[in-house]
């Protein structure tokens, strides 16, 4: 599933420059794409201008080479799966109801599930090996087990591309790894990641296209060979950095100095 943007630009109302300045972009299907740059780059932005959420000042953001504005909003939720970097858990609510809510889109306010519903759900349960968690609270659960729920709740949607801010924000080494493998693992199934990450090591090392952005701009995009390169981020970051190749894992790999 092809995503793209067409010199979009998005200004929020009292700031001094745009969010986003002429960002013209195409984010081929089937692939894990990260979206990099500081803070204030204008990351979560892309993510929310491509999903229809803000309206741009100008340009257009596509889903499939059409206007993402004029999608229906539950056609676009069964295309897309998406996972914010961050919501709160308002009421109790089991795993298994929490992923069952990625059904929605299909399910509309009042129908209740049927077969195809529950095969969904518990295929999504099992993707994301949380299947013995299934009847534990939302509220139980650590900072990792919670991210793969909400991974398996976008999955359940049965969506053509993911789309996902930050998930491995604030997650231990084991956690990290393990949900980078399996959104790896999705993409060599057909289904296009779309992830904003501050995360520089894991993109090199997983991604297969990077998008770097820097004050609302493409920096640079391109394969992680290609946009990792010491006068590149040293422009972007603002910091003196190292950039080589792994020993172990054969990827690139950032280290700041200094």
């Amino acid at each position: 599933m092809k995503l793209g943007t067409d010199q979009l630009t998005v200004q929020y109302s009292g700031a001094v420059r745009p969010a986003l300045h002429g960002v013209t972009l195409s984010i081929p299907a089937g692939g894990l794409t990260a979206v990099l740059g500081p803070n204030g780059s204008g990351k979560s932005t892309l993510l929310r201008a491509l999903l229809g959420v803000i309206a741009p000042s100008a340009g257009t953001a596509t889903v499939e080479e059409r206007n993402v504005r004029a999608w229906d909003r539950r056609e676009l939720a069964r295309m897309v799966g998406v996972v914010p970097q961050s919501e709160t858990i308002a009421f109790p609510i089991t795993v298994r109801e929490m992923v069952a809510m990625g059904r929605f889109p299909h399910l509309g306010p009042l129908r209740a599930e049927v077969g195809r519903d529950r095969e969904a759900v518990d295929k999504a349960l099992e993707r994301c090996h949380i299947g013995d968690l299934r009847n534990r609270q939302m509220t139980t659960l650590s900072g990792g087990e919670l991210q793969r729920v909400r991974i398996a709740r976008a999955l359940a949607q049965e969506p053509r591309a993911l789309a996902l801010d930050e998930p491995t924000a604030s997650l231990d080494l084991r956690h990290e790894m393990s949900i980078m493998r399996l959104l790896r693992g999705w993409t060599d199934g057909g289904i296009t990641v779309l992830l904003i990450t501050h995360q520089l090591n894991l993109a090199a090392r997983f991604a297969d296209r990077i998008i770097l952005l820097d004050r609302g701009r493409v920096a640079t995009e391109g394969t992680p060979s290609e946009v990792f390169r010491r006068e590149v981020m040293e422009h972007v970051y603002g910091w003196p950095v190292h950039v080589g190749q792994d020993p172990v894992t054969g990827s690139l790999r950032v280290v700041p100095l200094g």
